[in-house]
């Protein structure tokens, strides 16, 4: 190759350098490159194309929340969900990190809801961190149902009262259970699943869009399950020899998400874990240094579609289903 043209082919590629650092780098238009570099607009647009063409322009996106969606693909990666959310932990107080999650959770569901969807819910403090931070620009035309029967004396195991405000948030209609959480029987319990006004709002529930549930714990001290049960239970033990490792819909579920061998599992009036399994879009909200191993065994039973948490409980998952694994 002659000289001149090794010289031309350097100043090419020099002035193609320029351009393309001129535009991507410091930003400046293709007008202002032409007017710096002494060629015409149209030249300038051949550069960069050209440019891109050869490989030469490599775009990187950097986001604060770059961390963020690394540890949802690990999440998704072990299976059982198909889309994780995780909030920032930013703060080692625990209710202000369940904010969080709940603040994303109410924007997950503002996302995916559309006028003439049911949603059911369950009760839990979750789901009432997604009704704190629900903030609807419009009304929604959509039914909520309760999915359990409710326990009263706190609002966040007053199912009734988690669907009620939930529904007028949204601007929607909102269903009440009539019955408890736990029957005292069996045949108790199939007597009550077997009035109209329960089996009618059960029956909306299975027929539901979407449902928000909430993920528990069961042998930590703020296990929210022990607000669930009977005043005069005192079940630890026999959770304990169950083999139960966390709560959904207020079944006991054991590590890989199935049923545990547990008395009152038998006697709820709530959906079961096969009919929530029949909703086509299952959300599954919690937040805490306790719940990693209940949504690990929820996201091992296959239960969920989708997991809204933090940044240290999606941690805590991931590292205690790599000892497990």
């Amino acid at each position: 190759m002659a000289p001149s043209s090794t010289r031309d082919d350097i100043a090419a590629a020099r002035q193609m350098h320029q351009a393309l650092v001129m535009h991507f780098v410091e930003g400046q238009t293709q007008a202002e490159i032409a007017t710096v570099l002494g060629i015409s607009h149209a030249t300038v647009n051949r550069l960069i194309k050209r440019g891109r063409a050869l490989g030469l322009v490599e775009i990187k996106i950097k986001s604060p929340i770059e961390h963020l969606v690394g540890i949802e693909q690990e999440l998704c990666a072990i299976g059982g969900i198909s889309r994780a959310l995780v909030a920032p932990t930013v703060s080692d107080n625990p209710q202000t990190t369940l904010q969080s999650v709940g603040t994303v959770a109410a924007n997950l569901v503002l996302d995916v809801i559309k006028d003439g969807d049911r949603l059911c819910v369950t009760g839990g403090k979750g789901l009432s961190a997604l009704i704190a931070g629900i903030k609807p620009t419009r009304r929604y035309d959509v039914e909520v149902v309760p999915a359990t029967g409710l326990v009263q004396g706190k609002h966040y195991t007053d199912v009734n009262h988690i669907a009620t405000t939930l529904a007028d948030k949204l601007g929607g209609r909102a269903y009440q259970m009539h019955a408890p959480l736990f029957a005292d029987s069996e045949a108790e319990r199939s007597m009550v699943m077997s009035m109209r006004s329960v089996g009618d709002v059960l029956r909306r529930a299975r027929e539901a869009d979407i449902a928000i549930v909430g993920i528990g714990s069961i042998l930590s001290d703020d296990s929210s399950y022990y607000d669930l049960l009977p005043a005069s239970s005192d079940d630890r033990r026999d959770i304990e020899r169950s083999g139960a490792a966390g709560e959904l819909l207020a079944h006991l579920i054991d590590g890989d998400g199935r049923l545990a061998d547990y008395a009152p599992n038998r006697s709820l009036v709530a959906l079961t874990l096969e009919e929530l399994a029949g909703i086509p879009h299952a959300i599954g909200v919690a937040s805490g240094p306790n719940k990693a191993a209940p949504i690990l065994a929820a996201m091992r039973g296959n239960h969920l579609d989708t997991l809204v948490t933090d940044e240290a409980t999606a941690r805590s998952v991931i590292a205690l289903s790599e000892a497990h694994s």
